[in-house]
């Protein structure tokens, strides 16, 4: 196939934030430690070698326009984030296509409300605004590029509770839970405004903090139709679908190497690329397909087997690079 072939990838950096300026009520990084983080970012944005790559955790816009600076990839490319910087980590995106217009998404569709047997579940908003980039991949091809971070699994306490006692920190992790799936939902909702009776490109990246088998990840990506039912039924799914470019990999690999994070000795993957069936071979219309998938992993450690120490300055996920070859 003649083709060109271009790379998206997603990089959570691990608070990203300006040295001397203290988050999450006491740290700060100091101007050695920041200058080291700014150096390793560069460097794995080398080895990723991205056209387009989708961030978390970004406190502050200038610090990452200094790691890009630093790895000399990107010296025309444009960097797109939410405008509020600093009160908490964003996403963002930089592109060496050229960006068209995007959008922020804060507050939940109204189609995204959830009821439970007439009672209102009142999650209204996204625990981190969501980035919607419109770029060009060439002068007739226009592509929606998806960055997200949803909740993490981290519980969510009220202010009065023991957070060491089991029941309340299973409640803490439900109520975490309740907030990633609301936030599934929502962008669920969004991404059929792009997808439904559209023959559009749209891919979808970040840290969704889960698995990709996981409820709440297949709530964003719609579930492969069953096979027995109509062909057209087929066609209507298939045209709402993401498919996560790691099971793209594995029909065409032996290789099993997929994890992005490692947490009290599970080795997990919370960080994804995901497309529409614009980018799956399968689809006899398609207008490219995903080619190699990779994972740069190798500084992730993990402490219940190592007595090392994790660097200060390196992010605790990996990141996800996934070629994309378009036909001519």
């Amino acid at each position: 196939m003649n083709s060109k072939n271009f790379k998206v990838g997603t990089f959570n950096v691990y608070n990203l934030v300006l040295p001397n300026v203290v988050y999450y009520d006491n740290r700060q990084y100091s101007t050695e430690v920041f200058a080291k983080k700014k150096a390793w970012i560069a460097h794995q944005l080398n080895c990723m070698n991205a056209d387009i790559v989708g961030f978390q955790e970004i406190f502050h816009v200038e610090a990452l326009q200094q790691a890009l600076e630093e790895s000399k990839l990107y010296p025309n490319a444009k960097v797109v984030a939410p405008v509020r910087t600093g009160e908490g980590p964003i996403v963002a995106l930089v592109s060496r296509f050229p960006v068209l217009r995007h959008r922020v998404y804060e507050v939940f569709p109204a189609e995204a409300k959830l009821t439970i047997e007439g009672a209102a579940i009142p999650i209204h908003q996204f625990s981190r605004a969501v980035l919607a980039v419109d770029v060009a991949l060439t002068s007739e091809l226009e592509c929606t590029i998806f960055v997200v971070h949803l909740k993490s699994k981290h519980p969510i306490f009220p202010d009065d509770v023991d957070r060491n006692d089991p029941i309340e920190k299973a409640k803490g992790q439900a109520r975490a839970l309740i907030q990633r799936a609301g936030e599934a939902i929502a962008l669920r909702v969004i991404l059929m405004e792009f997808l439904k009776n559209r023959n559009y490109p749209v891919i979808l990246m970040g840290d969704i903090n889960d698995g990709g088998l996981a409820v709440t990840s297949q709530i964003m990506s719609g579930e492969p139709p069953f096979r027995k039912i109509s062909f057209e039924q087929k066609q209507k799914n298939w045209d709402v679908l993401l498919y996560h470019v790691k099971d793209i990999q594995s029909r065409r690999s032996y290789g099993d190497y997929y994890y992005t994070h490692i947490h009290n000795g599970h080795y997990e993957s919370l960080d994804h690329i995901m497309v529409s069936q614009e980018f799956v071979a399968e689809n006899p219309h398609h207008i490219g397909r995903v080619g190699y998938v990779s994972v740069l992993n190798d500084h992730l450690l993990d402490d219940t087997l190592s007595d090392d120490d994790v660097k200060l300055w390196q992010s605790d996920h990996g990141q996800v690079i996934a070629a994309i070859e378009l036909k001519r």
